[in-house]
C-alpha cells in the first residue's frame, strides 16, 4: 500500500515536473523572436526627384529598431544595388526563420505593367512601356522569395504608389499599383489604393509614413489594427486624397509594443471596431456609415454604404472608391485567367479603362486579336459590370481621390480614432546623412513611457534605440555627433552604423568603402540632392552631407538659436548652442551611447571650440553676433582652425610677384596632428591697419598690393614713403605702411593718424638702412 501510494506521488510529481519543463520551454521559445527588416528610401531620380521618400525611409526603419527589429537600411540605390542588398536581407531572414518576423519598406516610385509591381532604382532609363520589366524589380518575386521562407510573419510595404514621370507617349500604362493577393500568414500594404496614386508632398516626411510610425508607436495593436488605423489616419490628413491599402492573411499573434497594465485605455479599442464593423449601415447614420465603411475597406462595405445613404454628399466619394475597386478587381481576375476570353470580356467592361493597353499586350504575347470579335463567351467575374456614373471616374491616366475635377465633399472626422499625439503632429526635419547610402536620421521622439517592448523579443545587437527608446537626449545625442568628416566616411562605411541609425548591407559597405578611397566611381544619381524643394540637381563631394530642408541665414549680427539637428553643409558641426541634454555634461566627456572617441566640445574662451571630432575636424562654433562669413573660405564660418596657425590679417607677408594662390583644400587629419603647420594654402589678406610683425624684411622681388585710383592726388597724402624705380633691380623697399584702402570716393571721415616720424627713422628690423 505504501509502495503503491509511493509510486502515485513519484508519478505525480513527474507529471508536474513536465508540464512546468514544458510552459518554461514554450516561454524560452516565445523569448527568442527574432525580428528583422529591410528599409529602402529611393528619392535621387534624375526625371523627377522625389523630397521625401529618403526621409521617410529613416523615419520607419526609426521606429522599427524602437520596436526591437534589426534594420538594414539605405538611400538611392540602383537595381544592382537593390537586388545585392535584398540577398544580403535574406540571408539574415533564413539564419532562424521559423521565430523570425521580417518586414520589408519600399519607398520610392512604383509602376504596374499587365498585372505586375515594379519598384524603379534611382538608375533606371525607362523610357517606354517595354523598359519596366528590364528596369524595374518585380516585386513578386522577392514577395514570393519571402513567403517561401517558412517565418513566423512577414510584412511587405510599398510605399510607392505616386504617378510616375518615365512614360510620357506611346502606350499608356496604369496608374498606381496593381492589386495582388497575400500569401499566406503574410501581409502586403500600399501607400494609396490599387489604381490610384498619392498627391505629391513638400515634406519633410509623407503622410502615410508618419501615420505607420505613429500607429507602431501606440503599442497593444495587433498587426491588422496597425494598418487598419494607418487607413483612417492617412485620409484623415490628407482629407480623403488618399487612401492606404492593405490585405493580409495573419495567423499569429504579433504587436510591435505591448503597453503597461497601468496604461489608459486605447481609444477606439479593437471591441470598439468590431462592433462598428458588424453593425448594419443604416443603424450608423452617413458620417458614422463613412467611417464604418472605410475601415472595413471592402467593396461590399463600400456597396452597403450606398445603398443606405444614395442622396448623401459623401456618396459621390465612395462611388469613386468603389470604380477604382471595381475595376482593380477586375483586372485582376482577369490577368490571372490569362486567356483571350478573358482580355476580350475586360475590354468589353474598361473598353477605355486603365488596363486596356495591358489587355492588349497579353493579346499580342498569346497571338489573339487585339479587337473583342462579335461573339465570343464572356468571361465570368462573379461581379457585376460598372454602371455608367462609375466609368467616368476610372477613365483617366492617373487617378487620385484628391482631383479638383471631382470636387469631392470633404470626408466627416474619424470619431474613434484618437488625436496624434502632440509629439507627433509636426515632426522637425530629419540629420543630413552623413555618407554615401546611408538613411536620413530623423530627431527621435521618445516613445510614451507606458508603451513596452515585448518581453518575448530577443534584442537586436548594438541597437541604441531599442534600449533608450524613453531616453531622448541619449539617443539625438548620438545622432548628433555623427562623424562626418571625409576620413570617417570610409570607416563609418565599412562599420555599416553611424551613430543610431539602421545597418548598411554587406554589399553596400564594400561598394561605400570603394567609393570613398577612389576605388571605385561615384554612381550618377548619388550626386543628385534629394532633398532640395526644388527639381534642379545639386552636385556635391562625397564627403559633403546633404541638408534636409532649405533654410535662409540670418542676417550677420543676429543671434540665432537653430533647432536641434539643424548642421551647416558641408562640414556636418551644429551652429550656435551644444546638442540637446548636454548640459550637465562636462567638456571632454564622452557622450553616453556615442561612438569610441567621440567628446563634447571643449570650450576656449568665448564661444570657441578647440575639441576635434573622431574625424580631426575641430567643430567652429560661431559666437553670437559675429560676423558670419562664408563657408569653405579662409577665415569664414566654415574653415577650421588648427593650433599655431593665424587668422588672416595684414600680418601676413605677401606673396611673390606673379605667383598664384592655390585653392582652398579641405583639412585632413594630418595637416591637424602638426601642430604649428602653416595651413594648406596661404589666406587671402584682410582688410587692417596693423602694422607688419613679420621679422624679416620683404624680399625685393616681392610684389605690393596697389590701392585703386583715388580722386585725390598722390601728392596730397602726409608724408608717403618715396617709391623705387621700376628698373630691375629693385632697391629694397619699405614695407607698406597701412593696407588696401576702400576705394569708394569720397572717403569716409576718419580720425587723423597719430603723427609718424620721417620715412628715413622706420626702418624694418635687421635693416640699418632704408
Amino acid at each position: 500500500m505504501q509502495i503503491s501510494k509511493a509510486l502515485s506521488i513519484f508519478s505525480l510529481s513527474l507529471v508536474l515536473f513536465s508540464g512546468l519543463a514544458g510552459a518554461l520551454s514554450s516561454a524560452a521559445a516565445q523569448q527568442q523572436e527574432k525580428r528583422v527588416a529591410l528599409v529602402i528610401g529611393n528619392g535621387a531620380y534624375a526625371k523627377a526627384p522625389l523630397a521625401t521618400t529618403a526621409n521617410d525611409a529613416g523615419l520607419v526603419a526609426q521606429n522599427l529598431q524602437a520596436a526591437g527589429f534589426d534594420v538594414i537600411g539605405a538611400r538611392d540605390l540602383d537595381g544592382d544595388s537593390l537586388r545585392k542588398t535584398f540577398r544580403d536581407f535574406m540571408q539574415k531572414v533564413e539564419s532562424d526563420p521559423a521565430n523570425t518576423v521580417a518586414m520589408v519598406y519600399l519607398s520610392g516610385y512604383g509602376v504596374q505593367l499587365a498585372g505586375e509591381n515594379y519598384f524603379i532604382p534611382v538608375d533606371s532609363a525607362i523610357n517606354r512601356d517595354t523598359d519596366i520589366p528590364i528596369e524595374g524589380l518585380r516585386v513578386s518575386d522577392y514577395t514570393r522569395e519571402l513567403t517561401s521562407v517558412p517565418l513566423k510573419a512577414s510584412v511587405f510595404v510599398l510605399d510607392a504608389a505616386r504617378q510616375q514621370p518615365f512614360i510620357e507617349g506611346g502606350n499608356p500604362i496604369a496608374s498606381g499599383l496593381a492589386l495582388v493577393d497575400p500569401a499566406p500568414n503574410s501581409l502586403i500594404a500600399f501607400n494609396a489604393a490599387p489604381g490610384t496614386v498619392a498627391p505629391s508632398e513638400p515634406g519633410p516626411y509623407g503622410a502615410y509614413a508618419q501615420a505607420l510610425a505613429e500607429m507602431i508607436r501606440t503599442g497593444g495593436l495587433s498587426l491588422p489594427d496597425v494598418f487598419d488605423r494607418v487607413r483612417l489616419r492617412v485620409s484623415e490628413n490628407t482629407r480623403g486624397g488618399q487612401i492606404p491599402w492593405d490585405a493580409q492573411k495573419i495567423q499569429v499573434q504579433f504587436a510591435f509594443f505591448d503597453r503597461a497594465p497601468d496604461a489608459p485605455p486605447v481609444q477606439g479599442s479593437p471591441d470598439q471596431v468590431a462592433a462598428i464593423r458588424e453593425r448594419p449601415m443604416r443603424d450608423l447614420g452617413a458620417q458614422e456609415g463613412f467611417t464604418a465603411a472605410l475601415a472595413r475597406d471592402t467593396l461590399p462595405g463600400y456597396e452597403d454604404f450606398l445603398a443606405a445613404y444614395p442622396g448623401d454628399p459623401l456618396a459621390r466619394r465612395v462611388r469613386a472608391i468603389v470604380a477604382a475597386r471595381r475595376e482593380a478587381i477586375t483586372w485582376r481576375r482577369t490577368y490571372l485567367a490569362d486567356t483571350p476570353d478573358a482580355y476580350w470580356s475586360y475590354l468589353r467592361r474598361y473598353p477605355q479603362g486603365p488596363h486596356a493597353w495591358d489587355a492588349r499586350r497579353r493579346l499580342a504575347i498569346l497571338s489573339a486579336a487585339l479587337e473583342p470579335p462579335a461573339t465570343f463567351p464572356m468571361y465570368d467575374y462573379d461581379l457585376p459590370p460598372p454602371p455608367p456614373d462609375e466609368v467616368v471616374f476610372v477613365d483617366r491616366p492617373v487617378f487620385y481621390f484628391g482631383d479638383p475635377d471631382f470636387a469631392f465633399a470633404p470626408p466627416p472626422p474619424i470619431f474613434f480614432l484618437p488625436p496624434p499625439p502632440p509629439d507627433f503632429i509636426v515632426l522637425t526635419p530629419p540629420f543630413a546623412p552623413v555618407g554615401l547610402f546611408i538613411l536620413p536620421q530623423p530627431v527621435f521622439v521618445p516613445v510614451a513611457a507606458y508603451v513596452v517592448a515585448p518581453v518575448y523579443v530577443a534584442p537586436p545587437p548594438n541597437n541604441i534605440i531599442f534600449n533608450n527608446i524613453h531616453n531622448t537626449t541619449v539617443i539625438n545625442n548620438t545622432i548628433n555627433v555623427a562623424p562626418v568628416a571625409q576620413s570617417n566616411i570610409a570607416a563609418a562605411a565599412a562599420t555599416g552604423q553611424t551613430g543610431a541609425g539602421p545597418q548598411l548591407p554587406t554589399s553596400l559597405k564594400t561598394k561605400a568603402v570603394a567609393i570613398s578611397s577612389g576605388q571605385a566611381a561615384i554612381p550618377p544619381n548619388t550626386l543628385v540632392n534629394t532633398n532640395a524643394k526644388t527639381s534642379t540637381k545639386q552636385v556635391f563631394p562625397v564627403n559633403a552631407t546633404s541638408t534636409s530642408t532649405t533654410t535662409t541665414p540670418p542676417p550677420p549680427g543676429t543671434a540665432t538659436k537653430l533647432p536641434s539637428g539643424t548642421q551647416r553643409q558641408g562640414t556636418g558641426t551644429q551652429q550656435g548652442t551644444p546638442p540637446p541634454g548636454t548640459a550637465n555634461l562636462k567638456p571632454g566627456n564622452v557622450l553616453p551611447g556615442s561612438p569610441s572617441g567621440t567628446a563634447l566640445p571643449t570650450q576656449t574662451g568665448k564661444g570657441t571650440s578647440a575639441t576635434t571630432s573622431p574625424g580631426g575636424v575641430i567643430p567652429n562654433n560661431t559666437k553670437p553676433g559675429a560676423k558670419t562669413l562664408a563657408p569653405n573660405v579662409p577665415g569664414g564660418a566654415g574653415t577650421p582652425k588648427t593650433p599655431g596657425t593665424l587668422a588672416p590679417s595684414a600680418n601676413i607677408r605677401e606673396p611673390k610677384a606673379g605667383a598664384q594662390i592655390p585653392e582652398a583644400k579641405p583639412l585632413t587629419p594630418e595637416s591637424v596632428r602638426k601642430q604649428g603647420a602653416p595651413p594648406p594654402q596661404p589666406p587671402k589678406p584682410a582688410v587692417s591697419s596693423a602694422k607688419p610683425i613679420s621679422p624679416t624684411p620683404p624680399k625685393p622681388e616681392t610684389r605690393r598690393f596697389e590701392p585703386p585710383p583715388r580722386p585725390a592726388p598722390q601728392a596730397a597724402r602726409p608724408a608717403p614713403p618715396p617709391r623705387p624705380a621700376a628698373a630691375p633691380p629693385p632697391p629694397p623697399r619699405p614695407p607698406p605702411v597701412a593696407a588696401v584702402r576702400p576705394p569708394p570716393p569720397p572717403p569716409p571721415p576718419r580720425p587723423a593718424p597719430p603723427p609718424k616720424p620721417a620715412p628715413a627713422k622706420r626702418c624694418p628690423p635687421n635693416q640699418p638702412r632704408c
